[in-house]
């Protein structure tokens, strides 16, 4: 299987592409590419086309991955009280040691400061 991809949206640290380059993940910031300003709809459009996961703090990706059919995009929401990019990363690599077949499914994870929720599309679908 293909080693994870990852689009960084732009209200995310550009430092956590960085930090996942060094995992040896393939991850590209908005920012790095000049598309801080693509819309929402445009970003997932991009992902699911290139392969990738979409890391995000906007709750908007996980209703646009619910509405958009049989087009499957991994989507990472964080929702942390602390976002600086040490918590990110202490966050980030405990989903990814535990998710990382859900992302690959098209899955939503929700991160929470003390846990990670992982949800399948369709609603109510479990893998």
């Amino acid at each position: 299987m293909p080693p994870l991809q990852f689009l960084i949206d732009a209200c995310v640290d550009i430092r956590l592409a960085r930090w996942l380059g060094d995992q040896g993940y393939d991850a590209r910031h908005l920012r790095d590419e000049g598309l801080q300003s693509l819309p929402n709809g445009q970003i997932f459009t991009k992902a699911i086309a290139e392969g990738r996961i979409v890391v995000t703090h906007d709750l908007d990706f996980g209703e646009i991955s619910a509405l958009i059919h049989g087009k499957k995009a991994g989507v990472i929401v964080f929702r942390l009280h602390d976002p600086r990019l040490a918590r990110l990363t202490e966050r980030l690599a405990a989903v990814l040691a535990d998710c990382i077949p859900a992302l690959q499914a098209g899955a939503v994870v929700i991160v929470e400061d003390a846990r990670h929720r992982v949800r399948y599309l369709p609603v109510g679908t479990e893998r």
